[in-house]
C-alpha cells in the first residue's frame, strides 16, 4: 500500500497541478492534495507508527475510530444492562436522582433474574412506612473528644488535581446543603474544599498539604489545617482499592502551579506518591501515628483506609490495638473494584480483595479481638445504588463512601478519560476550556439531590423488608440466585430418566 501511495499519489498530484494551471482556477485542490501527499511521504518513512508507515493516509482513520470507540460503544452498541464499570441503567438512575426527576422505570426488569448471580431483598408482607429522616451515624470512640455525626452516605476520596476546581466546589456545596462529608482525597485541602461542607481530610503517603521539603510528615502544618472547623474527620490512607500497594498518580499535565502549591511539589511533573508511609513501618507505628494525629487535631476522629491484601497484616493491627490500647475511630475498607483516575491495569484488575469478602473478614476479625464496638467500619468501593449501600451494611459496614456516583451527579459520562486531562464534562480535568462547561450552582444541587434521593430509596427498601431501622439490616434480609437456580428441579419430574429407560439406553 505504501509503494502504491507514493507512486500513484505523485501522479495524481502532478496531474491535478497540470489541470489547475491549464484552466487557471481551483488552485486549492492541488494545494490540498500536495499537503496530504507530503504528509503521506513523511509517514511512509517515519519509524514510530507501523500502521501509518504502511498506510500513510488511511492509517489515520484507525486512530480516529479508536479515539471515539468509547462513545460509539455507549451510544450505539451498549444495552441498558451493559457498560463497565457501571451499566447504563445504573448511570441513568443516578442522573435522574441528581436532577430530582422520577427514577421509576417502565415495563419491568431487564436483568436476568433466573440466574445464580441474581441478588435481591426479601420483602415482607407486613411492610412498613419508610422514614423521611435520613440515616446518620456517630463516629468517635472513647479516645475521641470531638465525635462527628456523619451521614450514612458520603463523598469518597477524590483529590483536587484528579478533579477540577469547579467539580470540587460543586461537591463541597452539595455536601454543605445535604449535611454530609466530603473526603478531600490525598491531594490536600484546597480553597475549593472550604465552601462550608464538612470535610474528611485524607492523609496519603505523600503527606500533601502537611509535608516538609523532603516529603516527610510535618506535624506543624497538619495541626494548622486539621484544626479548621470544616475538618470533622482525618483518614490515613494506607492503600486504595483500585491500586493497592501502588502510590497515587497525578499526571504531569494535571499538575498545575496552583495544585503544586497546595501539595508542596514542583508543577508540571507527574507525581507518584510513595507506596507506603515514611512516618511508620509497622502496626504499632500506625496506631501511634493515629494517636498523634488525634492529639494534633484536638481530639477529632482519626481512622485509616485500606484495601485488604495480606490478612495477617490486618490481624497484626488488631493485636496491637489491644496491646497499646490505641483504637482508631473508624476503618475504611476499600474494595478492589474501587475507582481511580489513573492506575496500571494490572493493579486495577488483579490486586486486592473485593469489598464484600473484605467487609466480612474485617468484621469477623474485629469481633474476634473484641474490637468491633470500639470503632466504625466504612465501606468504599463501587457502592453506588441504594441496594449496594444496604448490602454493605448487611456485610458489617456502619457507613458508606462513594466517589463515582457523585461524579455521575456532576455530569460524568463514564468517558474513561480521567487520566488524560481530556474529560469532556469538565469533571476530571484541569483544562480551563473544558472546565467552563461545568456550572457550579446547578451541579451542587444535583450532588445534594443524588445523596438525598439515594438515601430515601434506602429507607424505602428497609421498610419494604419490614425492618424499622438500619440496626436490623443483616445478611438474612438478602437472597441470591444460587439459592434457587435449581429450585424447579424439585417440582418437575425427571422425564429424561423415563426416556432413557424406554429407549434402552
Amino acid at each position: 500500500m505504501r509503494d502504491k501511495f507514493l507512486s500513484w499519489g505523485l501522479v495524481l498530484v502532478m496531474v491535478t497541478w497540470v489541470v489547475a494551471l491549464l484552466i487557471r482556477a481551483h488552485y486549492w485542490i492541488p494545494i490540498l492534495l500536495t499537503a496530504i501527499y507530503a504528509l503521506g511521504v513523511y509517514n511512509a518513512y517515519q519509524t514510530k507508527h507501523a500502521i501509518l508507515r504502511n498506510f500513510p493516509v488511511l492509517g489515520y482513520f484507525r486512530y480516529f475510530f479508536e479515539s471515539i470507540s468509547p462513545e460509539m460503544q455507549q451510544y450505539f452498541i451498549e444495552r441498558e444492562t451493559d457498560g463497565k464499570p457501571f451499566p447504563r441503567n445504573q448511570r441513568s438512575a443516578v442522573y435522574r436522582r441528581a436532577k430530582n426527576l422520577g427514577d421509576t422505570v417502565a415495563f419491568g426488569t431487564q436483568l436476568e433474574i433466573n440466574h445464580r448471580k441474581y441478588e435481591g431483598i426479601k420483602h415482607s408482607i407486613y411492610a412498613k412506612s419508610p422514614s423521611e429522616e435520613l440515616p446518620r451515624v456517630w463516629v468517635g470512640g472513647a479516645q475521641c473528644t470531638q465525635p462527628y455525626h456523619a451521614s450514612l452516605l458520603n463523598i469518597s476520596a477524590m483529590s483536587f488535581g484528579s478533579l477540577s476546581d469547579r467539580a470540587q466546589l460543586s461537591l463541597n456545596r452539595g455536601a454543605k446543603k445535604g449535611n454530609f462529608y466530603h473526603n478531600t482525597g490525598e491531594g490536600g485541602i484546597s480553597p475549593y474544599h472550604l465552601e462550608g461542607g464538612d470535610l474528611c481530610w485524607q492523609i496519603g503517603t505523600g503527606y500533601f498539604g502537611c509535608r516538609d521539603d523532603e516529603g516527610k510528615f510535618n506535624a506543624e502544618l497538619f495541626a494548622k489545617y486539621s484544626n479548621l472547623p470544616n475538618v470533622k474527620m482525618i483518614e490515613i490512607k494506607l492503600s486504595q482499592g483500585a491500586k493497592p500497594g501502588h502510590g497515587g498518580v497525578l499526571p504531569g499535565v494535571k499538575n498545575t502551579p496552583e495544585i503544586a502549591k497546595i501539595r508542596h511539589v514542583t508543577p508540571g511533573m507527574t507525581i507518584i506518591s510513595p507506596p507506603s508511609h515514611s512516618a511508620f513501618s509497622d502496626a504499632a507505628g500506625l496506631l501511634r501515628f493515629v494517636q498523634e494525629l488525634r492529639e494534633l487535631s484536638g481530639g477529632k476522629p482519626v481512622g485509616f483506609k485500606l484495601c485488604i491484601g495480606d490478612t495477617k497484616e490486618f490481624e497484626d493491627v488488631c493485636v496491637q490495638m489491644n496491646v497499646l490500647k490505641i483504637y482508631p475511630d473508624f476503618i475504611t475498607v476499600d474494595g478492589a473494584e474501587g475507582g481511580t483516575g489513573a492506575a496500571p491495569p494490572e493493579f486495577s484488575d488483579g490486586v486486592g480483595m473485593p469489598l464484600e469478602p473484605a467487609l466480612i473478614f474485617v468484621n469477623r476479625t474485629l469481633k474476634n479481638y473484641n474490637l468491633r464496638n470500639k470503632l466504625r467500619v466504612i465501606a468504599s468501593g463501587k457502592v453506588l445504588t441504594s441496594l449496594d449501600i444496604l448490602r454493605a451494611v448487611a456485610m458489617g459496614a456502619d457507613m458508606c463512601n462513594n466517589a463515582r456516583g457523585f461524579m455521575f451527579s456532576l455530569g460524568c459520562i463514564q468517558a474513561l478519560r480521567c487520566n488524560s486531562n481530556n474529560c469532556p464534562t469538565g469533571v476530571a480535568t484541569q483544562d480551563k476550556m473544558l472546565i467552563k462547561g461545568l456550572d457550579v450552582t446547578d451541579k451542587a444541587e444535583r450532588v445534594y439531590h443524588f445523596h438525598k434521593n439515594t438515601l430515601h430509596t434506602c429507607n424505602e427498601l428497609i421498610a419494604a423488608a419490614g425492618r424499622s431501622s438500619y440496626e436490623e439490616v443483616d445478611a438474612t434480609m438478602f437472597m441470591r440466585g444460587d439459592e434457587f437456580d435449581h429450585l424447579s428441579d424439585h417440582y418437575f419430574p425427571d422425564i429424561l430418566g423415563n426416556v432413557k429407560h424406554k429407549s434402552g439406553f
